[in-house]
Parts: structure tokens; C-alpha cells; sequence
């Protein structure tokens, strides 16, 4: 089991998740399939730095605000 196991859901959600689906453009060649952080993070209302020490296991404690602006986007 991953010590990190909110980061984990959040990049493969993140990860599952196209453009398309949020109503965002494709845009040019994406390294990683998905949403980018920058687009998740917009999306949620929060910021990219926040999402990624969210996903890198740096912050574990999310609010339960966040967590929901986490899920709806």
C-alpha cells in the first residue's frame, strides 16, 4: 500500500480525466495523458503548488473544502 495514497488518487484521477471531459481544449501535444496540474488546480480553485505538494505526499492534510473542490472539478 502507498504511504502517499492521496497523491496516487489525485495524479491517476488527474490522469483518467481528458480536456474534453471539463470542457477544456486539447491544446497542443500533452506529454502525459489527462489533465495537466495547472488545469486540476484551476478547475479547483486551487493553486498548481498546492496540488502538487498534494500529489508529491508533501501536504496530507487538505481541508475538507478543498477535498471537495478536489472531487467536483
Amino acid at each position: 500500500m502507498s504511504d502517499n495514497e492521496l497523491g496516487l488518487f489525485l495524479r491517476t484521477r488527474r490522469e483518467a480525466v481528458t480536456p474534453a471531459e471539463v470542457g477544456l481544449p486539447s491544446g497542443p501535444r500533452r506529454r502525459t495523458p489527462g489533465l495537466r496540474r495547472s488545469e486540476l488546480a484551476t478547475l479547483a480553485g486551487v493553486s498548481v503548488e498546492y496540488l502538487t505538494r498534494l500529489e508529491q505526499g508533501r501536504d496530507r492534510h487538505p481541508s475538507p473544502p478543498v477535498l471537495s473542490a478536489l472531487a467536483e472539478a
